[in-house]
């Protein structure tokens, strides 16, 4: 027989519904900042920036006085050219307009700006080891396999080592290299080969071209070979972050992709 139940008896509590814990949120990864570029650096970068700018636009329009580009030592109008150039729009030119002795003027004092500018750029980066730590090229870094491996890695949009993100890759060591050694002092030395002046204290920096119309031609290839790193220099930027990259020249700091940290 079943027992009754009285109704006014307390009731035995109901246990509580079990509720799954809610998954503990990861916590979020703070931003991760190295110390990239020196003080001297990114005074140098800012400063060639405008020094490149001005000195490519004055120099087309120097050479829109005579488009056209020689071997040998004098280099005139019966000889026969080995490159003759378009004349360039007056909006590509400094100042925007045909003004020969206003293009030397803006051309030479830049020249100064950028000799100096270099100069200064290598001293201070011997003294801070800036070259020594950063740019040196490693033998083991040339390598084919080494060389080909950074190639793909850039073909796929990688641009840095994720063990060590502050360090330059083998190509970015290789395009510095050439502007910082060759490309700048080339441009330099083959614009005092046409100076009058300098040919008459120094010489042999003229004969070191093999002639003034040497010197120009040399001048002309030695500035398209810094354009093409601008160009090349600025595609990365993009493609790499530009915010990032160009607040890292601004304050040195360089902000760690997230994947990496």
């Amino acid at each position: 027989m079943d027992a009754a139940i009285d109704p006014t008896a307390p009731q035995a509590p109901h246990p509580d519904p079990v509720v799954p814990l809610a998954p503990t949120p990861a916590p979020a990864r703070s931003a991760r900042y190295i110390y990239k570029h020196l003080f001297t650096t990114r005074l140098w970068h800012w400063v060639n920036a405008i020094t490149i700018f001005i000195m490519i636009g004055s120099g087309l329009g120097i050479l829109n006085a005579h488009p056209h580009l020689y071997w040998g030592v004098h280099g005139a109008q019966p000889d026969t050219p080995w490159l003759e150039l378009p004349h360039w729009p007056n909006w590509v030119t400094i100042p925007a307009s045909y003004n020969l002795s206003l293009s030397r003027r803006w051309h030479l004092f830049f020249a100064l700006v950028l000799a100096f500018g270099l100069l200064g750029f290598m001293i201070s980066s011997l003294v801070n080891r800036h070259f020594q730590k950063q740019l040196t090229i490693r033998p083991a870094e040339v390598a084919p396999s080494h060389l080909w491996f950074d190639i793909k890695e850039h073909l796929a949009l990688r641009f840095h080592d994720p063990k060590n993100p502050g360090a330059f890759n083998v190509l970015q060591k290789i395009a510095y290299a050439a502007l910082i050694f060759v490309l700048l002092p080339l441009v330099i030395f083959s614009g005092l080969g046409m100076s009058p002046g300098i040919n008459a204290s120094w010489p042999w920096i003229l004969e070191l071209f093999g002639g003034r119309a040497s010197a120009r031609s040399i001048h002309f290839l030695a500035m398209c070979g810094i354009i093409g790193f601008v160009v090349v220099h600025l595609a990365l930027v993009i493609l790499a972050g530009p915010i990032r990259e160009v607040g890292s020249m601004i304050t040195g700091y360089w902000k760690v992709p997230e994947e990496d940290h």
